[in-house]
């Protein structure tokens, strides 16, 4: 936690000097509101460079949701070179913020928390920031409890399935994976019906895991194929049909 309050007060700091005027705005959009709106705008147009600038402008001004988007930026090389160290810092600075769950805001503060975790999870080398799993694990449950993120929830059940920083517990890994496969998190459904499948439960197993793979994104299609495929060359034909049929049900309806 002291490293965090000591980045935290660095980041503007460290910006680089603006070549954004908000002087050039009228008087009227100069505000962090209406700056941020500018910059998603510019940023849309494929103007990156004049969107970094506005949104570094209506950060230091207060507008979360410009901070946000800056840190993203950062995170994933977009628009500006690739820098974890500043995303950490300006992830860092939304989590101080006093958000409410349910406000407008939360989702900025909720995806800012699963940052910071993953940063202190692994660690960024060459900086300040070392690797640190109990206190990774703080953030995200700070995200799965308060906020209910499923990035948050699936995460906590992989540390406690590996024993990650935490004692292992498959029970707790199984209720996190549980909460954040309902809300249709192709990861946690492949990795909860993965455990299903090697306790036994070798229909629901192997239907989460046909389910999660249709849902999944293009980065998580590889390994949850891999785990499906594996279990489906173990299963009985009669089994594999029902796990199909069901499959589909789950697509459609959610898992419960």
């Amino acid at each position: 936690m002291m490293l965090l309050a000591a980045v935290a007060g660095t980041f503007a700091v460290t910006a680089p000097a603006r070549a954004f005027d908000p002087q050039s705005l009228k008087e009227k959009d100069r505000s962090p509101w209406a700056v941020f709106r500018f910059g998603f705008s510019a940023y849309k147009q494929g103007h990156k460079d004049q969107a970094v600038e506005a949104y570094r402008y209506a950060a230091e001004n207060g507008q979360i949701g410009a901070r946000w988007k800056l840190a993203r930026m950062y995170a994933e090389g977009d628009g500006v070179e690739r820098n974890d160290y500043e995303a950490f810092k300006a992830f860092t600075q939304i989590i101080r913020e006093d958000v409410e769950p349910g406000s407008a805001e939360e989702s900025y503060v909720s995806d800012a928390l699963v940052a910071v975790a993953g940063y202190l999870r692994s660690g960024i080398p060459g900086t300040p920031v070392e690797a640190n799993p109990l206190e990774a694990q703080e953030f995200y449950m700070r995200a799965a409890a308060t906020y209910r993120n499923p990035q948050a929830q699936y995460e906590i059940g992989r540390m406690f399935l590996n024993g990650e920083g935490v004692k292992s517990n498959v029970q707790q890994a199984g209720r996190w994976l549980q909460l954040a496969a309902e809300k249709g998190h192709a990861g946690a459904q492949a990795t909860l019906g993965n455990l299903l499948f090697q306790s036994g439960k070798v229909v629901k197993g192997l239907a989460m895991m046909t389910s999660a793979l249709e849902i999944a994104g293009p980065s998580d299609q590889g390994w949850i194929r891999g785990m499906q495929e594996q279990a489906f060359a173990l299963a009985g034909e009669s089994d594999r049909r029902t796990a199909i049929a069901l499959a589909q049900t789950y697509v459609q309806n959610g898992i419960e």
